[in-house]
């Protein structure tokens, strides 16, 4: 079983930046984020290989979020740059023992219990 602990959420105005960090109580594979806007469902955003040798992005964070990870501490980043309103959600991380990229919420095993981001106009 692991543990994962999101932090960094919090209330930016457009055009800032944020940068989440997914702490995880073991090593971790294959790792995603997630988001969640109120009324909406939940929405892939970026995932990286177990390596970190790969990584995908949503179409509509593309160029402006970048993960990336540090299997030294045992957590991913998901660096958050030019943040919109439209970005405003409560943020997840999750993994999966797995060697590829995921974007499907339902091949990730565990989950974190999210970290709300507010972005201001």
């Amino acid at each position: 079983q692991v543990r994962l602990v999101e932090s960094g959420g919090g209330l930016v105005q457009a055009g800032g930046s944020l940068r989440l960090s997914c702490a995880a109580s073991g090593r971790i594979y294959a790792v995603g984020w997630f988001r969640r806007a109120p009324g909406k469902v939940r929405e892939f955003v970026a995932a990286t290989s177990w390596s970190g040798g790969s990584t995908i992005y949503a179409d509509s964070v593309k160029g402006r979020f970048s993960i990336s990870r540090d299997d030294a501490k045992n957590t991913v980043y998901l660096q958050m740059n030019s943040l919109k309103p439209e970005d405003t959600a409560v943020y997840y991380c999750a993994t999966v023992d797995g060697s590829y990229l995921y974007t499907r919420w339902d091949e990730y095993e565990y989950w974190g219990q999210g970290t709300q981001v507010t972005v201001s106009s």
